[in-house]
């Protein structure tokens, strides 16, 4: 049989980034097209039917699609500069999982599937868990068709170009119908598992989170000609802005907020930037995390007056807190164990699923907590120890 960490072997050349470090894997681009058309052939060798839907999600049946479906699968894509497990994990996780209950003899009485969420991280238009989105009708569909990459293109321009139909991308209830439980499998981000001694946890809570667009407009002008008192420079308003986010984030109990992104126009040394746009992540557990971006967005336009510029704040994604099904939790914890259970601050499309349908996570562990990151790491034997559970818990879903 093949091993999940086997699995991951197989694709540990695909995308790597010589710049970042780590994987680079965005959608419809040709690293994460690559990893598709390998997940079909991996699935087709189980004997699976993949197909792919409106949103551009694959899906891998073992046996007829029907309702009530057992349902299982994470993401392909990747953070820029990710690790090697985040999504990667609970994909070939699944496929292992699959591989074995075939092995003793299993077949499911129900309907079961292994899905690959497409753009779950956003890391090539904006919007994390685009694909589970699109499917719940949590994004509009024109909403997505217009999001654009670093680049300028559209995501209609990429999808086109990838064959997907665009103008059939939206809310699909037709397939969400089928889902009648959804388990995902995930590396661990954050530290949790390595201080109680456990290689799986069963996921409990997802700390409400979103993310945010400030765009602070200015005058761009030459760096050397133009007097200090002469300047309305937007990179002044938009650092300011960095530096409150950690301030105001400090304020509220578990509370996590951060700039990761800020893009200058048109980003010359010697140029003053005309717009400075930058990207905010906030994540507070409970009802607050809008209050806080209401904090920083008061700073911002603060700064952004002092310095002379224009602010613009838009919303581009926001999930309330959300909490797995309470009855699937039981289940998992006491069929795996009494395996402990997680909270965490990273969103995963179970998240969106479960505010549909019953859904689940299994974590494993990651002994540093460092995610998103080239250093993301988990051992082999825990790797290993996560399909086993994923396995038990699909074979008494399925039964």
């Amino acid at each position: 049989m093949t091993t999940a960490s086997e699995l991951l072997g197989q694709i540990s050349d695909v995308g790597r980034d010589a710049k970042r470090g780590g994987y680079s894997r965005h959608a419809f681009d040709a690293p994460e097209h690559d990893l598709r058309t390998w997940f079909v052939e991996r699935a087709q060798r189980l004997g699976l039917d993949v197909e792919t839907d409106r949103n551009g999600n694959l899906w891998a049946w073992w046996g007829a699609p029907g309702p009530d479906a057992v349902v299982t699968g994470s993401h392909l894509d990747s953070v820029p500069g990710g690790g090697a497990f985040d999504g990667p994990l609970g994909v070939t996780s699944a496929l292992a999982a699959v591989e074995a209950l075939q092995a003793k003899g299993f077949r499911p009485a129900k309907p079961f599937a292994v899905v690959v969420f497409a753009e779950e991280e956003g890391g090539r238009f904006g919007v994390p868990c685009l694909g589970s989105r699109l499917m719940t009708g949590t994004i509009g569909a024109d909403q997505a068709r217009a999001l654009r990459d670093p680049d300028g293109v559209t995501f209609w321009e990429a999808a086109a170009k990838s064959g997907l139909d665009v103008d059939r991308i939206g809310a699909d209830p037709e397939r969400l119908g089928l889902v009648g439980r959804f388990l995902e499998l995930h590396v661990e981000q954050g530290r949790g598992l390595i201080d109680v001694g456990s290689a799986v946890a069963v996921g409990s809570t997802v700390i409400a989170h979103g993310r945010w667009r400030f765009s602070f407009a200015g005058q761009g002008n030459h760096a050397g000609a133009t007097l200090i008192a002469d300047r309305v420079d937007p990179m002044l308003p938009a650092a300011e802005t960095v530096v409150a986010v950690r301030r105001l984030a400090k304020e509220r109990a578990d509370a996590r907020a951060t700039v990761g992104r800020l893009v200058p126009t048109p980003g010359g040394t010697n140029v003053i930037a005309s717009t400075v746009d930058l990207w905010l992540d906030a994540r507070v557990p409970g009802p607050v995390t809008p209050e806080l971006v209401e904090d920083i967005s008061r700073a911002a336009q603060v700064a952004a007056d002092a310095e002379g510029c224009e602010l613009t704040v838009t919303r581009e994604s926001y999930s309330d807190d959300v909490v797995f099904d309470g009855k699937l939790r039981r289940d998992l914890g006491e069929w795996l164990g009494q395996a402990p259970e997680l909270p965490t601050g990273a969103g995963h499309d179970a998240a969106i699923l479960a505010g549909f349908v019953p859904a689940g996570m299994l974590y494993v562990r990651n002994p540093t907590g460092i995610s998103h990151s080239p250093e993301e790491f988990a051992e082999s034997a825990d790797v290993e120890a996560g399909a086993r559970a994923l396995a038990e818990a699909l074979e008494r879903l399925a039964a």
